[in-house]
């Protein structure tokens, strides 16, 4: 191939860390190169797919994920995950081929204009025309990406430049592929005075959002905790920033804390709450239940990397930077400053998490240890949690799943990874993720749970985790139903659409006809069993459970609900 474009793209990936790129064979001339850079190539069915998984890949190395695709209709499959992606702030370069450039604007094959595509799902969007720029190019995607707030730069590649020959050898070394690739501090002013404000604080609370794990901050907010006795509560982005064993722990707030939910019995210490310390969070409608969880009354103070997130919803006392940095630097200012007012809070703020959790046992214990068949999923999240390692990795998909996982399993340490496609919660994403994180972390366990009708969505990629040898394990909540869609609407129209309906499917048979392990269980007395053998099993397994059809999670809104509750009833029996 000689010096080309295509080559020069390769070492200049590899120059900020990448050694994995999730693609099929275009763009070729850059898939050629690879191997040469040892970029392994991780070869997925769909595009759809392959942006999920360099979605989670990013977010569990912490390095920025990389995903190749050719130009026209595969171009526009990577919309979707690349919206997750800004949405959710995790940085992924997205590898476009175009077609060649004395084509471009005269109808050729699969031609696109990828700049309108792409352009409210990327922070920004280069081609690469000029062979004497293309680390110009690539500097400039991987630093737009892991700068600031994350999140996905697209690199388009006219197939004709690809093969053009690069007049110098490059001469750079720097690598930004580490997110977040700079960090930087707000004014000591203003951490003086947050600090003040929660030494001096009777009811403060800290929410964690996702941004803690961009930061890789678990250390910190733990510390932070400790020192000054505070109560930490995570969004479900944020799930596992904080070890959910530690007595000051929550768990997941927001729309989902109905009356079976594990922070139900909290809500009397959020609704009091005098100061809300947001970290890395969004404020979205989700982890505020609609804006309506947090009292009107209470002072807020939010951190955050992007100065146009902070204060978004809630007037607060802005901090504008890094997680990692600032809340190390609050903390330091509050070893300096008299605690007597958290240090006797701690006992009381320990007694009534303990107590809500001792509630919330025993309200949840009939459904966690139900058995029978089909089966109940807190009894399916009962096993699964026991099985958990603080290494183990589990993955949901969007809609129910993603509750399941965030009200009913926990974090064993700061930093667990629990994901879930929450920043435009797009369906079908739980499988490729799973695969993605297996790809980051092969030494980690990866568990996916996901529902029947998202699974559906891509089920082909078992056969690329089995190809490419990336073993995670998969438990698919077989109703038969789209549930959120079936309640959603019966709580709404009290009614719903004839679109709820679908096919109970043998998922265990789709798993064994792709190379994969499928098992089918039927009755939560084998459930156990089939977990910890999967777990163990060392390839892709498919555990295929029948699951009761209208058990759902506890969506706040919908206690109370009159048609829900007879739903309810029928399920129990």
């Amino acid at each position: 191939m000689g010096s080309t474009v295509a080559r020069s793209l390769a070492a200049g990936l590899r120059r900020h860390g990448v050694s994995d790129v999730f693609g099929q064979s275009l763009p070729s001339l850059f898939f050629l190169a690879a191997p040469d850079e040892r970029i392994r190539q991780v070869v997925y069915r769909t595009e759809n797919a392959a942006g999920a998984m360099a979605d989670a890949y990013a977010r569990v190395s912490g390095k920025v994920g990389v995903v190749a695709a050719q130009n026209g209709p595969a171009a526009t499959l990577l919309v979707p995950p690349l919206a997750e992606a800004y949405k959710a702030s995790v940085p992924v370069i997205a590898v476009v081929q175009e077609v060649p450039t004395h084509a471009r604007d005269r109808n050729a094959f699969q031609e696109l204009d990828h700049g309108k595509l792409f352009e409210a799902c990327a922070k920004a969007i280069h081609r690469i025309d000029d062979p004497a720029r293309v680390d110009d190019y690539v500097d400039a995607a991987v630093t737009e990406a892991t700068s600031g707030r994350p999140g996905p730069v697209v690199l388009l590649t006219p197939k004709d430049v690809l093969a053009a020959a690069v007049p110098e050898t490059s001469t750079r070394r720097a690598g930004y592929g580490r997110f977040p690739l700079d960090r930087y501090l707000p004014g000591e002013d203003r951490i003086k005075q947050v600090a003040d404000l929660i030494a001096t604080a009777r009811h403060p609370l800290v929410v964690a959002g996702g941004g803690v794990h961009i930061s890789g901050a678990a250390a910190e907010i733990a510390e932070l905790q400790r020192v000054a006795s505070l109560p930490v509560a995570t969004t479900a982005m944020g799930k596992g920033a904080v070890d959910e064993t530690d007595p000051l722990s929550v768990g997941v707030i927001g729309y989902a804390m109905g009356a079976y939910s594990a922070t139900h019995f909290v809500r009397p210490l959020v609704e009091q709450a005098d100061l809300v310390f947001f970290v890395g969070s969004r404020t979205n409608e989700n982890a505020t239940d609609a804006w309506r969880l947090f009292p009107p009354a209470a002072t807020y103070v939010h951190l955050d990397m992007d100065p146009v997130e902070v204060g978004r919803n809630y007037e607060s006392v802005r901090l504008v930077g890094d997680a990692k940095l600032t809340l190390r630097a609050i903390t330091e200012q509050l070893r300096a400053m008299s605690l007597d007012v958290r240090t006797a809070a701690r006992e009381q703020v320990v007694g009534q998490i303990a107590e809500a959790r001792a509630r919330h046992r025993e309200r949840i214990a009939e459904r966690a240890t139900a058995d029978g068949s089909p089966v109940r999923p807190e009894r399916i999240m009962h096993e699964l949690d026991a099985l958990l390692t603080p290494d183990t990795i589990v993955v949901a998909d969007a809609s129910y799943s993603s509750i399941w996982m965030s009200n009913y399993l926990r974090a064993r340490r700061g930093g667990q990874r629990f994901l879930s496609p929450r920043g435009l919660a797009g369906l079908g994403w739980g499988l490729p993720m799973a695969i993605g994180a297996k790809a980051a972390s092969p030494e980690s366990p990866v568990v996916a749970v996901v529902g029947d009708g998202g699974f559906a969505h891509c089920w082909s990629e078992l056969e690329t985790a089995v190809r490419m040898d990336l073993p995670v394990t998969v438990i698919v909540l077989n109703n038969a139903i789209l549930g959120y869609q079936k309640h959603s609407e019966l709580h709404q129209f009290a009614e719903h659409t004839s679109a709820i309906g679908i096919t109970r499917i043998d998922h265990g048979a789709i798993a064994d006809a792709c190379g994969a392990r499928g098992v089918r269980v039927d009755s939560a007395a084998g459930l156990g069993d089939a977990l910890r053998e999967a777990l163990g099993s060392g390839r892709t397994t498919v555990l295929d459970v029948l699951t009761v059809a209208d058990a759902f999670p506890p969506v706040s809104a919908w206690d109370g609900d009159a048609v829900l509750g007879e739903l309810t009833a029928g399920a129990a029996s």
